[in-house]
């Protein structure tokens, strides 16, 4: 049973914030709920795809990861990094045509495999509460898919919450868009591995 309640951290990690969660938060204030879904439905494929590879290849990752985890922590800084200055940049919702790259099926799939946090979650999530109990294919697969589903849940939310705020978050777009980058650069610097 004490397992089931530590596997509440799936939620906690979902929900809280990161770049999944901010960029559908930016792309649904900006664009709107319905022309986020694509990049909504790219996360949720891209999420999906890792939690397979990590439920099929999870022993293999975890002993491969201390040998590709300062790559992949670069690597995903410098996306994050890029992401923040896209965020910091953009201003009034005209100048939105250079954020719309970041608002498609392709951008949500791709930052799933640069994004260390849903790596290390994935790694974490499966050894810890899926693989010491179901072993099956179909189960992996099923437990994969309902992951994924609760990633989708999380970042529709914080899609949500950039459409319902969207008056606020006009009137203070500029200083708003300053703390999310902020945050993205927080989130880049703590996962390269350059800060312990």
């Amino acid at each position: 049973m004490a397992n089931w309640l530590a596997f509440l951290y799936v939620f906690v990690v979902t929900f809280t914030p990161g770049p999944n969660n901010i960029m559908a938060l930016v792309n649904a204030n900006l664009f709107g709920f319905r022309k986020t879904v694509k990049f909504l439905l790219g996360v949720f494929t891209g999420f999906a795809l890792i939690m397979l590879v990590c439920s099929y290849f999870n022993l293999w990752l975890f002993n491969l990861l201390p040998k590709v985890q300062m790559l992949m922590g670069i690597i995903g800084a410098v996306y994050m990094l890029y992401l923040a200055i896209i965020i910091m940049k953009s201003g009034e919702p005209e100048e939105k045509e250079g954020n719309a790259q970041l608002n498609s099926f392709l951008a949500g799939l791709t930052m799933q495999f640069v994004n260390p946090k849903v790596i290390l979650y994935g790694i974490t999530v499966i050894s810890n509460f899926i693989i010491t109990h179901y072993r099956s294919p179909l189960t992996l697969f099923l437990f994969s898919l309902f992951l994924a589903f609760v990633g989708l849940v999380a970042t529709s939310s914080w899609a949500l919450f950039g459409v319902v705020f969207k008056r606020f978050l006009a009137r203070y777009r500029r200083p708003f868009n300053i703390v999310l980058g902020l945050l993205l650069i927080y989130s880049a610097v703590s996962i390269s591995g350059m800060v312990k």
